[in-house]
């Protein structure tokens, strides 16, 4: 009787996930797999493919006079520039507003409110509202500062604005993981600490980072995987320039698998394969190097 009883529990919990399981492997497995294999073939989304086997790979990996051994590892090196500037401005900026906003004062709540609205909007109305901010003519930015500056054609300038619209947009919901995870570790210890005569970065080094520790790990994956993915703000703000020097690797497999002239999906394909495996190799990495004291 108890067994049937646990049966019948582990099945009414399988059914509850298991339309998350089918969406997943419509939507996810299927589309992965199927990417897998247009990698190996020469396609332009109508017809047939036409296996090439590891052509592709080769093509983008060691042809060095080939277009596209040019766009994969350009993108890869934009892409590597805005995951190095922009994954510490994520992680640090979020976790000093957490503890701002975890001190026991008036009005942190409004504050915290405000810092997480830039999230709610989409990466596009991001962008034309920093775009009119840092227009040449028109923006407060180049009036204030008496600048002339085109911010969205002029290196180091359209890098600054691609960080600035990034670390705007995306603080909030990082601060709001940080400030929860601080509010649960005990106040006890704090006190206990401060006691003993422990400073408040002492009390942060010994209390309040191993006490994030998991949050943090979280949030460094998942904020250095969403950067990799970058496609919005480089194409709404600069599209690529100026020269392809904020053109994302992500913007090329787009522009290969779906340009307005002859698609070549297999490539973009293949392309998608190396970003997914380099991803896995640097998601495993940061999983080691922050859990090996666990």
């Amino acid at each position: 009787m108890h067994t049937s009883s646990k049966a019948k529990k582990e099945l009414k919990s399988f059914l509850f996930v298991l339309p998350h399981l089918i969406l997943f492997f419509v939507f996810g497995f299927l589309p992965i797999l199927f990417g897998f294999y247009i990698s190996f073939t020469r396609w332009d989304l109508s017809g047939m493919p036409q296996w090439v086997g590891l052509a592709n790979y080769q093509e983008i990996l060691f042809n060095m006079d080939s277009t596209f051994h040019f766009q994969f590892f350009n993108g890869m090196k934009n892409t590597f520039i805005f995951v190095i500037l922009t994954v510490p401005l994520l992680i640090l900026i979020p976790l000093l507003l957490a503890l701002a906003m975890s001190a026991r004062i008036r009005g942190t709540g409004f504050f915290q409110a405000v810092f997480y609205v830039p999230g709610l909007f989409s990466i596009s109305a991001i962008a034309i509202i920093w775009l009119l901010v840092f227009n040449r003519r028109i923006g407060p930015i180049n009036n204030l500062f008496h600048m002339d500056v085109v911010w969205t054609t002029t290196q180091p300038y359209a890098w600054i604005l691609i960080l600035i619209v990034t670390a705007w947009a995306g603080l909030g919901g990082n601060m709001i993981i940080y400030r929860a995870a601080i509010s649960g570790i005990p106040g006890e210890l704090y006190e206990a600490a401060q006691i003993d005569g422990a400073n408040s970065f002492r009390r942060f080094m010994a209390i309040t980072l191993p006490g994030i520790r998991f949050q943090l790990l979280y949030t460094l994956v998942m904020t250095t995987l969403g950067s990799f993915g970058v496609y919005g703000q480089p194409r709404m703000l600069t599209d690529g320039g100026p020269v392809q020097s904020t053109t994302s690797i992500m913007m090329y497999i787009r522009e290969l698998a779906f340009s307005s002239g002859k698609s070549i999906a297999g490539m973009g394909s293949a392309m998608a394969i190396l970003l997914g495996i380099l991803m896995l190799i640097i998601t495993a990495f940061q999983f080691r190097l922050m859990g090996k004291d666990e």
